[in-house]
């Protein structure tokens, strides 16, 4: 049986390989599921690690690194075969092929199939400490990897840090409120989605809320904007995001951040009352008063609130 490394590496390569014709269709997400279903000890960080080639487009630089990195977990001809049989099960689970996925299936059997094994003595596999090999280094090749810690805790800032990492630019504020930035504009996005659409004036306020609080530049506030608008149909745990926002905000800013959120929601033409109940919620896990979300909702405009706005609650 191939160890935990070798069937990881190769369900990466996978997901690469299916990234190939623009999408991750759902036959083959089970596929790749099915190769990781009955590996021992699978602990949350090892589906991560594969969980997060699925989330965005796999480039061909990094596609060639990982197939570099499965190359170096390769030991025996059964490995080999393994890689081989879950490069045919991709195509049986697409059921068609382009020509570009058969060009890039036919790179990646070529390097399996050439590559060089090195297996080790039965003293050493003995010997052999249950640890995760290095990752292999391929030069300008990028490895979303080093970014699992905010995959995992923080999805908009994995998502702007990427951005910035292939633009080459370099952070204008420190990780600290990049953080906080990233919390902020993933609760504003999910407030402006209600309705499932985000507006340019939700836009524009989301972005004018993050520099005038937080005094950054408006290629920054843009950019945490875009991202947390791209990101936020696939799903944000309101929880986890308020409770860490809560974390590392000061009891003004969880009150500013009160009265952005309904600023926000009253550029949609008014404050509904979905979106009321929404930072509702929101201003409850940030630990803000019943008095102070009424005196929040209370600065919109009459005419912008929604219509329970008479009873005060």
């Amino acid at each position: 049986m191939s160890d935990n490394y070798v069937l990881k590496a190769l369900a990466k390569v996978i997901v690469a390989l299916a990234w190939t014709d623009g999408a991750v269709t759902p036959e083959e997400v089970n596929q790749i599921k099915e190769l990781l279903i009955g590996l021992p000890d699978m602990t949350v960080s090892d589906w991560a690690e594969v969980d997060i080639y699925v989330d965005s487009p796999v480039g061909e630089a990094e596609r060639q690194r990982l197939v570099a990195e499965l190359q170096s977990k390769l030991s025996n001809t059964q490995d080999k075969q393994l890689a081989l049989n879950a490069l045919d099960a991709l195509v049986i689970a697409d059921g068609k092929v382009t020509e570009e996925e058969r060009l890039a299936i036919s790179e990646i059997r070529s390097a399996i199939e050439n590559t060089n094994l090195k297996p080790l003595s039965g003293l050493s596999r003995l010997l052999r400490k249950p640890t995760n090999p290095a990752p292999v280094s391929t030069p300008n090749a990028p490895n979303r990897e080093l970014f699992m810690d905010d995959y995992l805790k923080n999805r908009i800032l994995y998502n702007v840090n990427r951005r910035l990492t292939a633009d080459k630019i370099e952070p204008e504020v420190s990780r600290e409120l990049l953080w906080k930035l990233s919390l902020a504009g993933g609760l504003m996005a999910r407030v402006a989605f209600i309705d499932k659409e985000v507006g340019d004036l939700e836009f524009d306020m989301m972005v004018k809320a993050m520099r005038e609080h937080w005094g950054i530049s408006e290629f920054q506030a843009n950019l945490v904007a875009e991202v947390a608008i791209s990101d936020i149909s696939k799903g944000l745990d309101e929880y986890q995001t308020s409770s860490q926002f809560f974390d590392c905000t000061t009891d003004d800013e969880r009150l500013y951040f009160l009265d952005a959120l309904f600023a926000v929601a009253a550029e949609s033409g008014g404050v509904t009352f979905t979106e009321t109940e929404e930072i509702r919620t929101i201003s409850t896990v940030l630990k803000l008063t019943h008095q102070q979300f009424i005196a929040a909702k209370l600065k919109i405009p009459l005419e912008l609130r929604p219509s329970d706005s008479i009873k005060l609650s």
